[in-house]
């Protein structure tokens, strides 16, 4: 009897919600299909965060993240490297720069630098 009623709640449960799932998918792609893309051709803006001393880029990150700042980690050169933004415009990446900053000298880490860079566009 209780394996007839486990069989019974595995097949309910199974079923539920399959025909929202196929109409969301769906959907989405028609919407993704409807509007092209939009390419910017105005300039963006990151924030640089790095040191000249040698640094583990997971600490760099996790350190960003532990004090509200999102990351992104891009490769140049074969050289990693850490960036806050894109921004559009570079007033905000240096408000942007200046919150890093403050943050980095209030944790005394002064080996630290925060620079405001052109984003580089992916080819």
């Amino acid at each position: 009897m209780r394996t007839v009623a486990m069989m019974m709640a595995v097949l309910a449960l199974a079923g539920c919600g399959e025909g929202k799932r196929v109409e969301a998918s769906k959907n989405a792609s028609a919407a993704a299909q409807v509007q092209p893309a939009e390419v910017s051709t105005a300039p963006q803006w990151d924030v640089l965060v790095g040191s000249e001393l040698p640094l583990a880029v997971s600490d760099l990150t996790g350190w960003l993240i532990e004090h509200g700042i999102i990351s992104s980690v891009d490769t140049v050169d074969g050289k990693r490297r850490v960036l806050v933004g894109p921004f559009s415009s570079q007033a905000e990446a240096e408000a942007k720069r200046a919150e890093v900053a403050e943050k980095l000298v209030k944790a005394k880490k002064r080996d630290i630098n925060a620079t405001v860079i052109e984003h580089r566009v992916a080819q």
